[in-house]
């Protein structure tokens, strides 16, 4: 975007009341006065906390990024969540719109896409993300009964919330921009195994340190799922935050990111890192392509590991990857968003695997992947950058 140029020094004298006009023009253009990032057709902001103007939610075409990362000062690495809702799709306030009549990708297809397992009982998964969503059992219920996968309630025991510490009160404050997020990946989660208990750990901010501590409390509650989906950009000490990751016999799933950059935790070599296609359903088949805005790329930092195809001298941050582009994308629903949306991102991808992984039984880390790779449609040529061994063809690969 184009910066508007700084403003003159302040002159003296009875002007001075006409420079404060010109700067207050100058500070609206850039959107220093409200401390956001101003893009055209973007929401770019975290509900109550400022947005770094350097660092702040951007617009895809036809989609809106809701979430940015902090502005500086507030977490020493800020995580974004990478949930694109299409704005070329209304939302649908009335949450008792005829099912069929729904745009975006129903649960049923998902299941179809990649040959998941349909009804099987799963394990518990962990979702993990930022801030507290008030309403994000009633989303996930709304969503549920609308398509027949039955309620999942804290009352019959299948839906449970904990704070980062893994108490169920004292949680922390509601932020507009993740509870979209924390809604997808609820329902994401639903859409392929309607049959698994959900375990949400609300971490206290979008710190990658309380970020990791909060994959820390779901391990130690007893999943052996994790799914993150957030991304932070990469620093030089970030495979200090790896011990968070590492957890053997665990799956942590998360999501490569959006706007085809490498980023953390995607890079570390602990995690299955997922990333965006376009799909589109072709009579009984699907047709795939790697989505040009998700998040891809060589780590600046962390090694390769032994078990990935040396396609970078580094850690590849692409694994596997199914829907992320928001055009052809899912349908949720999130009362922060005004209902009924088609959305997308690599929020997608990581409660999806996630789930596919709590239905194999043998939840394990990215190397399993790499040695099963008949388990995979492969998108293109092959192992790439964007799309890592493919997307899961069932969930023997996982």
């Amino acid at each position: 975007m184009k910066y508007a140029k700084a403003a003159p020094k302040p002159p003296g004298g009875p002007t001075i009341v006409r420079y404060l006009l010109i700067v207050a023009s100058l500070c609206a253009l850039t959107a220093c006065a409200a401390g956001h990032s101003l893009v055209p057709g973007a929401t770019a902001g975290w509900g109550d906390l400022s947005v770094s103007p350097d660092h702040g939610a951007s617009a895809l075409p036809g989609a809106t990024l809701p979430c940015g990362f902090p502005a500086h000062g507030r977490a020493r690495h800020p995580a974004s969540c990478p949930v694109a809702v299409n704005v070329h799709i209304p939302a649908l306030r009335n949450p008792h719109f005829p099912a069929a009549q729904l745009p975006g990708l129903h649960p049923e297809q998902l299941v179809q896409a990649y040959g998941f397992p349909a009804n099987a009982v799963g394990m518990t998964v962990a979702i993990v993300d930022a801030f507290d969503n008030r309403q994000a059992e009633k989303d996930l219920n709304k969503y549920r009964v609308k398509f027949g996968l039955g309620e999942c309630t804290t009352a019959n025991g299948c839906f449970r919330k904990v704070n980062q510490r893994g108490g169920k009160w004292k949680l922390p404050h509601q932020n507009k921009a993740w509870a979209q997020e924390i809604s997808l990946d609820l329902e994401m989660v639903s859409a392929v195994c309607p049959r698994c208990p959900i375990l949400l750990v609300e971490a206290d901010s979008a710190d990658m340190d309380d970020l990791g501590a909060s994959v820390d409390t779901a391990v130690s509650l007893g999943a052996r799922v994790v799914s993150n989906s957030y991304y932070a950009v990469e620093w030089p000490g970030e495979a200090s935050e790896d011990a968070h990751y590492n957890h053997p016999g665990v799956a942590i799933v998360v999501s490569s990111g959006d706007k085809a950059n490498s980023y953390y935790p995607a890079a570390s070599p602990y995690v299955t890192s997922v990333g965006g296609l376009t799909i589109k359903q072709n009579g009984s088949a699907w047709d795939q392509a790697a989505w040009k805005f998700s998040g891809q790329g060589c780590s600046q930092y962390e090694a390769r590991p032994a078990f990935q195809p040396a396609l970078c001298a580094t850690r590849s941050t692409v694994d596997m990857a199914v829907v992320g582009d928001p055009q052809t994308g899912v349908t949720i629903f999130t009362t922060q968003s005004g209902g009924w949306v088609v959305a997308g991102g690599t929020s997608v991808g990581a409660p999806v695997v996630a789930a596919a992984y709590a239905l194999s039984g043998h939840p394990a880390g990215p190397g399993f992947s790499y040695g099963h790779p008949g388990d995979f449609s492969t998108i293109g040529s092959g192992f790439d950058l964007a799309t890592g061994l493919g997307s899961p063809n069932g969930v023997n690969g996982l």
